[in-house]
């Protein structure tokens, strides 16, 4: 009897364990680093993005997990990106828009309320730009 008191220890004890570890943070952590081919939760406005290819090839449109897409503002400080304006070799081609910045290489410049920020460079920048009238993207 003494032997089966402590079988119905050890299960029960494993049952709690199966349930507390089950439900901790540590499971979630694999799930919960960056990965741009699944959609993410914007900080500025709460909507749920997904990813969207170029139209000119399927590169991925992302850099240091921003989505380079959208409205921009231009920085002296506390930039998202630094970037440096070439005329080629660049690593994504930008068209300026007024309205509507839904595809990838697609900025509009604005003041306030911006989807990330850059500050132009002449040395060391995360990516390199330049700007085209049409076709834009990743290269």
């Amino acid at each position: 009897m003494n032997k089966d008191l402590k079988i119905a220890i050890v299960v029960i004890s494993i049952i709690l364990m199966i349930i507390i570890l089950g439900d901790s943070p540590q499971k979630n952590v694999s799930s919960a680093k960056y990965n741009p081919t699944h959609s993410y939760q914007s900080k500025n406005n709460n909507q749920t993005l997904s990813t969207a290819s170029s139209s000119r090839s399927e590169k991925s449109c992302y850099h240091n997990g921003i989505e380079l897409k959208g409205k921009v503002e231009f920085v002296d400080s506390f930039p998202d990106l630094k970037v440096k304006f070439v005329s080629s070799f660049a690593d994504i081609d930008v068209k300026f828009v007024s309205s509507f910045p839904d595809d990838c290489g697609e900025w509009q410049e604005v003041s306030s309320f911006p989807d990330f920020k850059i500050q132009v460079v002449d040395s060391f920048p995360d990516i390199e730009v330049k700007k085209v009238s049409s076709f834009p993207g990743m290269n």
